[in-house]
C-alpha cells in the first residue's frame, strides 16, 4: 500500500485502511460485473466525494453495491 500511501500523503488526505482497499476493491469488482468494466473506477471516484464529506465508506459502498447489483 506503499504507492497508494505516496498519494494520500501528495494529496493531502487520509490514506486507507486494509478495510477500506478491500471494500473499494470488491466493489470495483462487483460494479464491473454487474454493469459495464468502464464504470469500475467511477464508482470509486463516485464513493470517494460523499465519503470526504462525512459519510461512512461502508454506506457509500453499500448504496453504489446495491445499485450494481439491481442492474443485473
Amino acid at each position: 500500500m506503499a504507492f497508494l500511501d505516496e498519494i494520500a500523503a501528495a494529496l493531502g488526505v487520509d490514506g486507507l485502511d486494509e478495510r477500506g482497499v478491500e471494500a473499494l476493491l470488491d466493489l470495483a469488482r462487483d460494479v464491473a460485473h454487474g454493469t459495464e468494466r468502464k464504470n469500475a473506477p467511477l464508482a470509486s471516484y463516485l464513493v470517494g466525494i460523499p465519503v470526504g464529506k462525512g459519510m461512512g465508506m461502508a454506506d457509500a459502498v453499500g448504496v453504489v453495491a446495491g445499485l450494481a447489483s439491481a442492474d443485473d
